[in-house]
């Protein structure tokens, strides 16, 4: 008995399968202050994790005690 083969897929097949990019869109993902994009809790949230980039409005940043 053989083991059942797996199917390949070819370069096109990655890149069809690969979920499609959305944009952004200002005043519910971002907002423009001064020279910065902020993105808003609201695009955080969908993103669902945090960057560690101490973003102005993280849902998921730590309180001061760590928790």
């Amino acid at each position: 008995m053989t083991a059942p083969s797996t199917p390949r897929l070819s370069c096109d097949s990655k890149l069809s399968a690969a979920p499609a990019q959305t944009s952004l869109e200002e005043g519910v993902d971002f907002y423009l202050d001064g020279p910065y994009m902020v993105f808003t809790e609201a695009y955080h949230l969908r993103r669902g994790k945090c960057c560690n980039s101490g973003c102005r409005h993280c849902p998921f940043q730590k309180n001061e005690d760590g928790k």
